[in-house]
């Protein structure tokens, strides 16, 4: 068998998020997330799916290692919950329950060799903050930062990398603009405020960090979508060019220094007000890596012209196509435009139509598939020069996805959310021997 490898030291984890997998929220002292508000919302969330009990992960982290050390990872990506830690968002009542999980969590992973990742926000955040206006506000930015502060006093001699801001598009466009994601707004307004201050929050917990000097690597998790042209027609090439700005250069663009892309400025005919004089500065702070969120390819354009581009019919759960050579394409992009010293894949991975058998064993070989593919466009990206250090796959179980609930299952382990049985798929163990090989196989 001849194996195509991965470079020496590569890392290999896979991921989750504290709200969709944790479970116990109103327990030991934790406050209130605009995720517990938004998903007890009615019509916000498929069948009313919250994520009160999830994977029941508070009560379970300790098999759930043991899982870990089963799929063979070097690390581990999880992330911290905000309100978890800071009920009232008052950084002077300071929950230590939930400082004392998070350490026991992260002394369980380096207990067992794994490698701890913290994101310290995947979007669940507190109430409180919610009610003063979220991020739409900047007082949110400066919380931000004291809790990022709070968190890394505690764990930074243990913690191996910190994520600042999971998203922050997400956050901003679904939570803030179109209404689709926690906490539910529709206003454009809001969303570009909530932008720059996601931003400003990320580059205020860079400095965090560094005041600490942790012995750790920090960055931002973006995530990046592939878009493209429907077809050459000038309106169609015009909106690619929007979209490609809106989705993937609006928040890395201020991140390595060059501010917001001026084209998207004219097009938004954003005032900036929230941008005040040394943001930018502040946005700007090196970080030693950028964590790539990477899922499809959306083909934008309504012009009658042809020929035109057209999707693969091939499409995962959500509706997403299955664009592999999107990791090439932003890994090289990036590398050659912004110089980005460290790449991460922090997330990538597929919802798939799982069908467990009576043991509850899920043999999903279109999951195994939409990973080689993706790790193939990996390799090639490394060929040709861009620095990708590591790989976490999209989940490490199956969990409450969101607006979608629990319908839609991304895990390379299955869970059984009635008895909260956990069985590793195939796509587990085949990960499992791509870690132990750090490479693909090419031939049998």
């Amino acid at each position: 068998m001849n194996v195509s490898s991965f470079p020496e030291g590569f890392l290999w984890g896979v991921a989750t998020a504290a709200y969709q997998i944790e479970g116990a929220t109103d327990e030991d002292g934790r406050g209130e997330s605009i995720w517990d508000r938004f998903s007890h919302t009615p019509g916000r969330t498929a069948h009313g799916d919250t994520g009160d009990v999830a994977c029941d992960h508070y009560h379970r982290w300790e098999s759930d290692l043991d899982l870990l050390v089963e799929l063979g990872v070097d690390a581990y990506r999880f992330s911290i919950a905000w309100p978890r830690i800071l009920p009232t968002a008052d950084i002077d009542q300071v929950n230590e329950a939930g400082l004392t999980f998070y350490e026991q969590l992260v002394d369980g992973l380096l207990d067992r060799g794994i490698k701890p990742f913290a994101t310290l926000y995947h979007w669940d955040l507190p109430q409180v903050l919610e009610d003063k206006g979220g991020w739409a506000n900047r007082e949110t930015a400066y919380a931000f930062a004291d809790y990022a502060y709070t968190i890394a006093e505690r764990l930074g001699d243990r913690v191996s990398g910190w994520m600042t801001i999971n998203e922050p598009w997400v956050v901003s466009v679904l939570g803030y603009e179109r209404g689709e994601f926690a906490p539910g707004r529709t206003s454009l307004t809001d969303s570009l405020a909530a932008s720059h201050h996601l931003l400003l929050g990320h580059g205020l917990a860079m400095h965090a960090l560094r005041d600490l000097d942790v012995n750790s690597e920090a960055g931002i998790v973006l995530n990046f979508t592939a878009q493209e042209a429907k077809s050459d027609h000038p309106e169609d090439r015009d909106k690619q060019r929007f979209e490609d700005g809106t989705n993937n250069r609006w928040f890395i663009e201020p991140i390595v220094g060059k501010g917001y892309p001026e084209d998207i400025l004219a097009d938004l005919r954003w005032d900036q007000s929230p941008v005040l004089p040394g943001d930018l500065e502040i946005i700007s702070t090196p970080i030693d890596f950028l964590g790539v969120n990477y899922y499809t390819r959306v083909i934008v354009g309504d012009s009658p012209a042809a020929p035109t581009l057209v999707s693969d019919p091939n499409l995962t759960e959500m509706g997403w196509e299955i664009y592999p050579s999107g990791i090439y394409e932003f890994l090289t992009r990036f590398h050659h435009e912004h110089h980005i010293k460290k790449f991460y894949i922090t997330e990538n991975g597929a919802a798939m139509r799982d069908v467990p058998d009576d043991e509850g064993f899920v043999d999903d070989q279109d999951r195994i598939e939409f990973l080689r593919r993706h790790f193939a466009e990996g390799l090639r990206a490394i060929d040709d020069g861009a620095p990708l250090a590591g790989w976490f796959v999209w989940s490490m179980m199956d969990n409450f996805e969101w607006a979608s609930g629990y319908g839609k299952r991304f895990g390379v382990i299955r869970v059984d959310y009635e008895t909260q049985q956990r069985t590793v798929k195939s796509s587990g163990r085949w990960l499992a021997d791509v870690i132990e090989a750090n490479g693909l196989s090419t031939s049998t």
